[in-house]
C-alpha cells in the first residue's frame, strides 16, 4: 500500500508537500506512510484516495480481490 501511495502522488504530479497539504496532515506523517514505517487507518486512506482523484480500492488492490472472490 505504501509503495502505492507513493506511486499515485507521482503519477498525478503532486509532491509530498503538496498531497500533505490536501489531505490536511504534515508532511512527515505522509512520508511515513509512504515508506511504509507508519500505518494509515481507512479515514486516512479515504482522504488520500480522494485527494488523488482514486478509488480506495486502487490503494488496495489485494482487499478489493479478495471482496470480489468472496
Amino acid at each position: 500500500m505504501a509503495q502505492r501511495v507513493r506511486a499515485f502522488r507521482k503519477l498525478k504530479g503532486l509532491t509530498q508537500d503538496e498531497l500533505a497539504q490536501r489531505v490536511g496532515m504534515s508532511i512527515a506523517v505522509l512520508g511515513s506512510i509512504e515508506r511504509g514505517t507508519r500505518k494509515a487507518d481507512e479515514k486516512t486512506l479515504r482522504k488520500i484516495s480522494e485527494a488523488l482523484d482514486i478509488s480506495l480500492h486502487d490503494l488496495l488492490p489485494d482487499a478489493a480481490e479478495r471482496k470480489g472472490s468472496e
